[in-house]
């Protein structure tokens, strides 16, 4: 593996004085927020403007060096904040994005176990429907929302880690060694993050507690744990009936529709009355604790379940009327995001725009498909079971192909130790005078399955800034940034909290 050594500082000067055992909740809060205002907002205001879309929406990544400008540019930020007892390499491995890894060095005496730090620097494509002043590559701050592409999830997450550390540094409390994991393939599925952790496997140490700042949170006025993650089951669903457009008044009525044809593969798949996947094995029992937890996060913020997403509306007479969800129960709207699989259509081939749609016959039409797992469902069986579903006995023996795409098994918390659980009250506590929430996510995060695997007793702190609005991967995406400011100092808090 080459390494490219962007910063040492391993035999900096260290502080010598006798330790504060304790951390001052006020003053790291401080020093954070002094962080984020003089430092971090420009820096993620910069790194908006740069289009460092994931590989599996820029096949050119290597060429067009976009990934590689924003990986530079937080090493070099890194490397600028002379955190003493730092040191930091840009890894590579042939043919894959690049990762950064960084190491602090435990002050705490005897310390031998490690926190692990993540973060992503690659981003979704642009996605459309952006406010006429707003754009995915143009920053913009607003309210105290910074605007654009990948602020948010998850570009803020080295500098916040960073910061972290600069307010144990800042009072000299001890900390054990802390490491560093910033990854470009995120967006991906992250297909090119195994291979780094085996590569760094003997470097990462003793894992007790993992910091994940990619995730999301119920509401602005507490620390939120996320408890599980959904997994992913992505592909391609292809139907061709011929070989070129044919003119429809000529061939529609003995050519079959490649679009009927479509519809009635997918009905294999999902009921399209209530969208509820037909494959049995596609489900799974949510467990009692994840289920009290619904319950009372359901009770924290009732309506705001549902009323966080920009729902579409329209004048009838005079009267505005909105969408309906699929359930207006906050407990049964917890668990269908978060436990219940779900199938959405996040793409479309073989149509022409309706302005150039002539009278031809579609010789196919094409659908991305996004199935959105449970977090116990393994998403390799998953994607066999859909292949076989899709293809097999094709309508008027149709050419039917499914190509999978990006992958990933979900997952499901540890059980929470009682210093862990302490930690995180005390750190809402004294941040945002509320309580630590618990809620699940429906998004999908593979490294979790990965730590989890190699350090099965390791704490896992998967929390982040994506509240109500935020709007990640759509259009008019923000970074809340008095919640990352708190989220900053509650996650010092916690890393002083390891037993």
């Amino acid at each position: 593996m080459a390494e490219i050594l962007r910063s040492d500082t391993m035999n900096a000067p260290l502080h010598r004085e006798i330790p504060a055992a304790v951390l001052d909740d006020a003053k790291a809060l401080s020093c954070a927020t002094a962080k984020w205002d003089s430092d971090i907002v420009p820096e993620l205001t910069h790194y908006v403007t740069i289009p460092a879309k994931s590989p599996g929406f820029d096949a050119n990544w290597e060429a067009h060096g976009h990934i590689e400008t924003v990986l530079r540019n937080a090493a070099s930020w890194v490397e600028a904040q002379k955190v003493p007892g730092l040191s930091l390499e840009v890894l590579r491995l042939p043919g894959r994005t690049p990762l950064l890894f960084f190491e602090v060095a435990a002050t705490r005496p005897a310390s031998a176990q490690t926190v692990l730090m993540y973060g992503h620097l690659d981003k979704q494509p642009e996605f459309t429907g952006w406010r006429k002043d707003l754009g995915p590559w143009t920053p913009k701050l607003e309210d105290g929302k910074l605007y654009g592409r990948g602020a948010a999830d998850d570009g803020y997450a080295v500098y916040a880690s960073i910061a972290a550390v600069q307010a144990l540094k800042a009072q000299n409390v001890p900390h054990p060694r802390i490491v560093g994991i910033v990854e470009t393939c995120e967006e991906s599925g992250s297909f090119d993050l195994l291979p780094y952790i085996d590569a760094l496997r003997t470097r990462l140490g003793d894992v007790a507690l993992v910091i994940c700042m990619d995730s999301g949170a119920g509401n602005y006025d507490q620390l939120w744990l996320t408890t599980s993650l959904r997994g992913m089951a992505s592909g391609t669903l292809k139907v061709e009936v011929l070989t070129e457009g044919v003119h429809s008044g000529d061939a529609s009525g003995l050519v079959p529709s490649s679009f009927r044809i479509l519809r009635q593969v997918l009905d294999r798949l999902e009921d399209s009355n209530t969208g509820r996947l037909l494959p049995a094995s596609f489900h799974c029992e949510v467990p009692p604790e994840r289920l009290a937890q619904a319950r009372a996060t359901a009770a924290i913020l009732g309506d705001e379940v549902v009323q966080r997403f920009p729902w579409a509306h329209y004048d009838c007479e005079g009267a505005a009327r909105f969408m309906l969800p699929t359930t207006a129960d906050p407990v049964q709207a917890l668990l269908n995001r978060t436990w219940i699989p779900a199938l959405s259509i996040t793409g479309a081939e073989g149509f022409p725009a309706i302005a150039d749609a002539g009278n031809v016959l579609r010789p196919y039409t094409a659908f991305k498909l996004s199935l959105r797992l449970p977090p116990l469902v393994d998403a390799a069986q998953a994607v066999q079971q859909m292949k076989a579903l899709l293809e097999d006995n094709a309508p008027y023996q149709a050419r039917v192909t499914f190509e999978s795409g990006a992958n990933a098994t979900g997952w499901n918390a540890p059980a929470t130790a009682p210093w862990f659980e302490q930690a995180l009250q005390a750190a809402s506590q004294a941040h945002f005078g509320a309580p630590c929430g618990y809620i699940g996510q429906g998004g999908t995060i593979p490294l979790m399955r990965m730590l989890e695997r190699g350090f099965p007793k390791s704490q896992m702190m998967v929390c982040g800034v994506l509240g109500p609005k935020s709007n990640a991967h759509g259009p008019n995406e923000f970074l809340h940034v008095p919640y990352a400011k708190k989220l900053t100092a509650a996650v010092a808090r916690v890393i002083t909290q390891l037993p």
